[in-house]
């Protein structure tokens, strides 16, 4: 029995709360049968005096009997409701931890949908309350790598099997190892190598792993870099590029290379989604104690139900044009994380399908900064 105690951790806790109720209740009797007898009797020799031999020792003996008799009862009262309490408490404490443990085990095995329950706001509480918690968290990744690698696998399926059509082809001699024939295969493994890139750029930078480089700019400089590179673009599909600067903007401190890639891509997504004769406009002004910088364009627009995800992994609203358009759909889930990294955030606006669309990063601009 004892040895089934000490291996549990109830039995611990009652055991080592039992051993204090043992020396108290010890200790007290002790210093009771050591000081009481000696007080009882200095108190009947002030009170009656010198007393003959046997009334002193009938008066002792009637002392001790009562004390000893109080004393065990008391102990014994004491001692079982301590013990009672004790032992109820080692239960309360180590049943939820228990369940804890029993969750933990189970995601541990793959389960991440385990939950323990939270009553009261004791410490125990908190726990339960924050392991739920690591626990959600925990699913939500699970589910994000789970979508990750279906997404990534229908990636690669596309450019592998025009690789391996091609590859087939030219060994059989139905397709020609002509120029053409390279070309394709060059820009299917340059996808290939796009994709990859890519996602180790957005994996690096959700985790914080980016090296930044930062620097106090302008943010007009940085926007003018990557319209500037984004001119010969537009022009050639005939879609209107211009910029709209506020005046006196706080400077920046940022990365100036990863803010631009940022750019780059929203302008690059932009001019993907607006068609010949539209129209893209750059917009940076001062709100507060950060700077906003948008991109707006009167392309196809964004349904409601997807405005919230297109900062997604491989998220697309029309999966086939935008492949065909040659967006890897990692190209805004970067903009986010590059964003993010430097402390600001992003989001899209749109009033839905056919009217435009803008996505909107703000950055925080450092106190005093002109």
């Amino acid at each position: 029995m004892i040895r089934r105690l000490r291996r549990s951790l109830a039995g611990k806790l009652f055991l080592a709360q039992l051993l204090v109720i043992v020396a108290g209740a010890t200790t007290l009797a002790l210093v009771a049968l050591a000081i009481a007898p000696g007080l009882f009797r200095g108190h009947v020799r002030d009170a009656l005096g010198v007393v003959p031999e046997d009334v002193a020792r009938h008066l002792d003996q009637a002392f001790d009997d009562a004390v000893l008799l109080a004393l065990g009862i008391a102990i014994a009262a004491a001692s079982i409701t301590a013990a009672a309490v004790s032992w109820f408490l080692s239960v309360r404490i180590v049943r939820p931890i228990g369940r804890l443990a029993d969750a933990a085990e189970r995601i541990a095995h793959g389960s991440y949908g385990e939950r323990v329950p939270v009553k009261g706001s004791d410490e125990l509480s908190v726990l339960a309350s924050a392991f739920n918690d690591m626990a959600a968290s925990l699913e939500s990744a699970e589910l994000r790598r789970r979508q990750l690698l279906s997404d990534l696998a229908h990636e690669l399926r596309t450019p592998l099997a025009t690789i391996e059509g091609y590859v087939e082809g030219v060994r059989d001699g139905v397709v020609p190892a002509s120029a053409e024939t390279w070309s394709v295969l060059e820009g299917e493994t340059s996808r290939l190598g796009r994709l990859v890139a890519d996602l180790q750029k957005v994996s690096r930078a959700e985790e914080r792993q980016l090296d930044l480089h930062l620097e106090s700019v302008t943010a007009s400089s940085v926007v003018a870099a990557a319209v500037k590179a984004a001119g010969p673009a537009y022009t050639a599909k005939g879609v209107v590029l211009e910029t709209s600067v506020a005046e006196r903007l706080p400077k920046l401190v940022v990365d100036p290379d990863r803010i631009g890639e940022v750019f780059t891509n929203l302008l690059d997504n932009a001019l993907r989604h607006t068609p010949p004769g539209g129209h893209v406009e750059v917009q940076v002004e001062r709100l507060d104690d950060e700077v906003r910088l948008s991109v707006g364009d009167t392309g196809e627009g964004i349904a409601p139900e997807h405005v919230a995800r297109v900062f997604e992994r491989f998220y697309r609203v029309d999966s086939g044009r935008t492949r065909d358009r040659g967006g890897s759909g990692i190209g805004l889930a970067i903009a986010r994380a590059l964003v993010e990294a430097h402390g600001g955030t992003i989001h899209a606006e749109s009033n839905g399908l056919g009217a435009g669309a803008r996505f909107v990063v703000t950055l925080p601009a450092p106190a005093g900064g002109r």
